[in-house]
């Protein structure tokens, strides 16, 4: 089944929530199970990074998009769901 037909197949891709230490930095551990948890719960797909409230993981004094995107990538890898990941601003 290709992403249209899984899109109109009704399934559920919930928004992927930041998981931050007590000193606001990422939480790879925690991170990284957020990811198998939902996996596991049977979604049919991750949109990581789209949530308006973690659109401050693109500003490159925090460093965060790419390991956030990767980190979900590599949970995911290897399972079949509609991977989305949050783009913003004008292409170069």
């Amino acid at each position: 089944m290709n992403v249209r037909e899984k899109l109109f197949s009704g399934l559920v891709i919930p928004a992927h929530p930041l998981a931050l230490t007590a000193e606001r930095k990422l939480d790879e551990r925690r991170q990284h199970a957020l990811t198998r948890y939902y996996l596991a719960a049977g979604a049919g797909g991750i949109a990581v990074g789209v949530h308006t409230t973690q659109f401050a993981i693109r500003d490159p004094n925090f460093s965060l998009l790419r390991p956030v995107l990767e980190l979900a990538s590599q949970e995911m890898h290897g399972h079949n769901v509609v991977k989305i990941a949050g783009v913003c601003g004008k292409p170069k």
